[in-house]
């Protein structure tokens, strides 16, 4: 739990002022955890030196008890220093801040499929020195919930959790495979994946386990349907006549659910001229006149207004340690998800199936 756990070792002289300033503000441990938003069992180990806390537990404590950091526990200010998620590809360079496993987090602010999003700081060189902490953002970076995936309708959960919490989250477009290393890295707290036919129901938790242990877990957010978008030119109205050697297809990166479901259509891997880095990118090929055809989701092929075949259902999870369910941010997205409003949206979209829609499944 992030905000419960740290990496770090306890250091013989580190300061531990917490049970003295809780008693001091009339508060039991109880009362501490509930206002800090943290377990009861981590005040208590915090107390008695067991546990050095993460950087969005210190500064809840110190939040709540009226005081610094640096008062509960005596630790310079540079222990609590950002550092960048991963090196930002140009500078200056603005970011969003979060606390992901136990560390405040920097990510380079990049395009996102809800537009453009306000940044909280700029760093005038790619130094994890050169990230603020206390920059101009009203939102916390223990507030952040960071989600990497290729759901196309991801502006509509993320705008269904703001709108019901006091949470942000930042989705960042990556596909199944690529979703699935940042989560293994503890570089977001939730992954999108897409990487089997709905008729396999355990078929996600099956590569999570592979790919990743046990340990983790896979909120069901939808089924959709996978095909093939396609210029209606007349002679193309069938699979078959779309794989044929003069047809121009605009590919997925390997790794990606769509990939995978191409492989399928071929029969077997193979090489393609152009490749696109996300379902819309597809479309816009097509529409732009150099594709005739790609696979990706049904909503988007009917949003481009492109011909569309299905070739098969697809389970869509959101995949999240164990370790997080304690974590708010964690627990009010199970709430998001299955809210009643937002599974009405839902069901309305094209080739979306929310049947099984807020199911949890484990690795």
């Amino acid at each position: 739990m992030p905000y419960d756990v740290s990496i770090m070792p306890t250091p013989n002289d580190q300061i531990n002022r917490v049970r003295e300033c809780r008693t001091a503000a009339g508060l039991t441990q109880a009362e501490l955890a509930e206002r800090a938003d943290i377990s009861r069992t981590a005040v208590t180990a915090i107390e008695g030196g067991r546990l050095v806390p993460s950087v969005a537990a210190a500064l809840a404590l110190a939040r709540t008890l009226g005081c610094s950091v640096e008062e509960l526990f005596g630790t310079p200010l540079q222990q609590w220093q950002p550092a960048w998620a991963w090196t930002p590809g140009r500078t200056p360079s603005r970011y969003w801040l979060a606390e992901v496993s136990g560390a405040v987090r920097a990510f380079p602010v990049e395009s996102t499929p809800r537009g453009e999003m306000a940044h909280d700081g700029v760093a005038a060189d790619s130094s994890d020195s050169a990230v603020d902490r206390l920059s101009g953002s009203s939102i916390e970076p223990r507030d952040t919930l960071v989600m990497a995936g290729c759901d196309p309708a991801v502006s509509l959960l993320a705008r269904h959790y703001e709108n019901n919490s006091r949470f942000r989250m930042l989705t960042l477009q990556r596909s199944s495979r690529k979703a699935l290393d940042l989560l293994a890295r503890g570089l977001v707290h939730v992954a999108g994946i897409h990487l089997s036919p709905a008729t396999q129901s355990d078929g996600n938790s099956r590569v999570v386990a592979k790919e990743l242990g046990s340990g983790y877990r896979l909120l069901r957010l939808a089924d959709w349907e996978e095909g093939i978008a396609f210029r209606d030119t007349g002679q193309r109205r069938s699979i078959e006549s779309l794989l044929k050697p003069k047809v121009r297809w605009v590919a997925r990166e390997p790794g990606s659910g769509a990939r995978l479901c191409m492989d399928e259509l071929f029969g077997k891997p193979r090489h393609f001229r152009h490749s696109a880095m996300d379902h819309h990118s597809v479309t816009a090929a097509i529409q732009g006149g150099w594709a005739d055809a790609g696979v990706c989701p049904r909503l988007v092929g009917d949003e481009a207004g492109l011909s569309f075949l299905s070739v098969r259902w697809e389970t869509y999870d959101l995949c999240y340690s164990a370790g997080l369910e304690d974590d708010p941010r964690l627990r009010m997205l199970l709430l998001t998800v299955r809210d009643l409003r937002l599974r009405s949206i839902f069901g309305e979209l094209p080739g979306y199936d929310i049947g099984r829609m807020g199911e949890l499944a484990a690795t």
